[in-house]
C-alpha cells in the first residue's frame, strides 16, 4: 500500500463480513474486514448491500463489500487533535435525585 498523501483522498474496496445480534442478551453489529485492513481516525466507510432485518431471537452474519475513503494526513492529524474534545462533548452529563425548583 502507498503511503498516506498530505493531501487528497483515497478509495479501496474490501471484503467483510457483518455480524447482527438482536438477542435478550445481546443487541449490536459489528464488522470485520476480511483481509486484515485497519481503519485509521478520520477514514470513512461505507458498508454497500441491501438493507437487513434481524427478527429478535436471531444472529446472523452477511457478506458484504465496503468502500474505505483513507483521510489524508492533514485530516488524519487533525482528526486525532480534537477527537478528545468531540468525545468530551458526549461525556457531558449528571446525576441527580429529583429535580430542583
Amino acid at each position: 500500500m502507498s503511503k498516506t498523501p498530505l493531501i487528497g483522498r483515497r478509495k479501496e474496496e474490501v471484503p467483510c463480513t457483518v455480524e447482527i445480534n438482536n438477542t435478550f442478551e445481546e443487541l449490536g453489529a459489528h464488522l470485520r474486514f476480511d483481509n486484515g485492513v485497519v481503519v485509521y481516525p478520520g477514514d470513512e466507510v461505507i458498508v454497500h448491500g441491501s438493507p437487513v432485518e434481524v427478527p429478535y431471537g436471531h444472529r446472523e452474519t452477511f457478506r458484504r463489500t465496503a468502500t474505505i475513503t483513507r483521510a489524508s494526513l492533514i485530516e488524519r492529524t487533525w482528526t486525532r487533535a480534537t477527537g478528545d474534545f468531540e468525545f468530551m462533548e458526549l461525556c457531558e452529563f449528571s446525576f441527580s435525585e429529583r429535580a430542583r425548583a
